[in-house]
């Protein structure tokens, strides 16, 4: 019989689901609010993740203030390049040879001299820390679904135009009960014909319908979370046979609230009914754990096997906008470990 309870990070993955600010080390935050004489509200200074719940209109407003806060501590370009580095580096230490960070570049625009130089600024720095630390990494480009759809088109054609700087897809996040997804087809329609996946959230914070409208509306080639797809079995057949990749982030849907406890996450309804999946880590800084804790905690709540969980780290190799000779090196790295 096979040795079951191989160290998940040494296992060969690709991370598609880490946004910007949340990806920050909580003392790298306490760092820069000391630097800029921040008061960081005390959620953001115990030792502990914050207690979060998002399911209702007050709850999303605060943990949205609480990212807000923490993203005021972002002011200058060492502090941007800071955090870049230090997010490969801990994707690194998880077993990540991939990683695709997530970014409104407009929510650091007043701080790093406008739209352009933020986003210049947010490329060089993971071309940088791409470059020092071995770490294959690109950019996600985020609409906010709470701003006008045509602030969206502005990012969409910004996007497309960075594409040669590392810019390889096109998200739409923050809280879907809010903005229909149609109102973005355009954006995404300017940025799937730049070449840039489609990669909306939806099937978190609403149900199943808001998955659907993401494939109707966007022709998501992967949808941020995409759990609550698990509600409705022809959904997960259409996400199955067309093979769009769910990034689900289990430690994140418990910490919101989506579910209760973490053998509540439908990660196994997923994966059985042959949705490829690849786990993320969304917000480590407010939730607590980053891409390896994804793995343990599938491994310790649901059952998965070894085989099983090298399965998910295929899934999230070939959901990704990696280039086709690093995802067969880390294929070929999946199959190291479970030969081990």
């Amino acid at each position: 019989m096979e040795r079951e309870g191989r160290d998940v990070r040494q296992l060969p993955k690709a991370h598609l689901h880490l946004h910007f600010t949340g990806s920050m080390r909580p003392t790298t935050l306490l760092d820069l609010a000391d630097k800029y004489g921040v008061r960081l509200p005390e959620a953001l200074t115990g030792a502990e993740p914050p207690k979060l719940r998002a399911t209702d209109e007050r709850g999303w407003f605060r943990f949205q203030r609480l990212y807000d806060a923490a993203r005021s501590c972002l002011r200058e370009p060492e502090d941007i390049q800071r955090l870049v580095r230090e997010a490969a580096e801990e994707d690194i230490a998880d077993g990540s040879g991939w990683l695709e960070i997530q970014v409104d570049p407009t929510s650091y625009a007043p701080r790093l001299g406008g739209l352009i130089p933020a986003l210049e600024i947010i490329l060089d720095a993971v071309d940088s820390a791409s470059r020092e630390t071995g770490l294959g990494m690109r950019v996600l480009v985020a609409a906010n679904r709470m701003k006008h759809p045509l602030d969206a088109r502005t990012l969409a054609r910004l996007a497309v135009r960075y594409a040669d700087r590392g810019i390889v897809g096109f998200g739409l996040s923050n809280d879907e009960r809010r903005g229909m997804a149609r109102d973005f087809d355009r954006a995404f329609a300017i940025a799937r014909e730049g070449g840039l996946l489609s990669a909306p959230h939806g099937g978190e914070l609403t149900g199943p319908s808001s998955v659907r409208d993401c494939l109707d509306d966007l022709e998501a080639h992967r949808i941020g979370h995409g759990v609550r797809a698990a509600e409705d079995p022809r959904l997960l057949r259409r996400l199955a046979e067309s093979g769009v990749t769910c990034e689900v982030c289990p430690a994140s849907n418990v910490a919101l609230g989506v579910y209760e406890k973490p053998a509540d996450v439908p990660l196994r309804t997923l994966f059985d009914a042959g949705v490829p999946m690849a786990l993320g880590a969304d917000d480590p800084l407010l939730f607590g754990s980053r891409l390896a804790a994804q793995y343990e905690l599938v491994r310790r709540h649901h059952g998965f096997t070894d085989a099983e969980l090298a399965e998910l780290a295929r899934q999230s190799i070939r959901g990704s906008a990696a280039p086709e000779e690093v995802k067969e090196k880390l294929l070929g790295g999946v199959e190291d470990w479970l030969a081990a």
